[in-house]
């Protein structure tokens, strides 16, 4: 696994946190200062924190475990499915459905007809239906694949949770509690880390931020499951076609966000992690999440 770095996280702006006002007070231990009324991150205590989180994730892919990807907020979603997918675990990138874990049971019979219409998509059975009996079946199909596509694998509730921003997933995460499943969640300074085993503190809403944290989570799952046997033969080419490339996959979405993130970055001239790392320059700061938190 590409051992992430402290540059790294500078470059993807994981120090940056929110505006001094909104901040929770128990992330105090984790922040260094500020800088133009926003928080920084203390980049020493962020690292260790998040290589504990990977170490936990990696433990429990060489367990044949399962860790469920959550982001449903825009900036979240393509990350999350991209590096989901690529360590082949289920993920919810959509709306979370209330229920999906505490009611799993009956979560599992829309799964069951999610398949079974999608088999009926791939052996052409939509085309000898009537026009609209064809439409209504891909309509429904269309909504269960959006809401259960990334869990249509998961046949048991999950080992733990991966949540890319606690405040936005309260309700899974809530759910989990009562479950008794561990929450690995990255939390920035503006959202309690109460409830969460493992907390990942750093910027949450920066899209190179969250591609530093699904990849390092992603990339220590395929080297569990590789060093225990676990990975097939396709999965393990994939996994080695990904070790090749840098920890930070930059997507479309990435390209895209990067001059809004940019406009608001500063150099950090007296936090720890800058003095570890003098050359670098901060090129990300939270933006403004596309989509309200759900209430608790």
């Amino acid at each position: 696994m590409a051992e992430v770095t402290m540059r790294q996280m500078l470059e993807a702006g994981v120090h940056f946190g929110h505006q001094t006002r909104y901040w929770a007070p128990k992330m105090a231990p984790y922040i260094y200062g500020e800088r133009n009324n926003i928080h920084i991150f203390n980049l020493e205590k962020s690292l260790p924190a998040l290589i504990d989180a990977t170490n936990y994730a990696g433990k429990i892919a060489s367990k044949n475990g399962r860790v469920l990807f959550v982001g449903t907020k825009r900036a979240a979603r393509d990350p999350v499915r991209a590096a989901a997918e690529a360590c082949n675990m289920p993920f919810v990138n959509r709306r979370w459905s209330g229920g999906m874990m505490t009611n799993f049971k009956t979560v599992k019979q829309s799964v069951k007809r999610l398949l079974e219409l999608e088999a009926m998509r791939e052996d052409g059975s939509f085309e000898r239906l009537s026009k609209k009996e064809a439409l209504g079946l891909t309509r429904e199909y269309e909504k269960l694949d959006r809401g259960m596509g990334g869990i249509k694998h998961m046949e048991r509730l999950p080992d733990a949770l991966f949540v890319v921003d606690v405040g936005h997933e309260r309700i899974a995460i809530t759910e989990a509690k009562k479950l008794g499943i561990p929450v690995i969640g990255v939390v920035d300074t503006n959202n309690s880390p109460d409830g969460i085993d493992y907390v990942i503190p750093g910027n949450d809403d920066a899209i190179r931020s969250i591609q530093l944290y699904v990849d390092a989570i992603a990339n220590a799952i395929q080297d569990g499951k590789r060093s225990s046997g676990k990975m097939d033969v396709e999965e393990a080419a994939a996994a080695d076609a990904q070790a090749e490339a840098p920890l930070e996959v930059t997507s479309p979405a990435v390209a895209e966000a990067a001059p809004a993130e940019a406009a608001v970055a500063a150099p950090v001239e007296a936090a720890p992690a800058v003095e570890a790392a003098p050359a670098v320059e901060a090129a990300a700061a939270p933006a403004a999440s596309d989509d309200a938190a759900p209430a608790a």
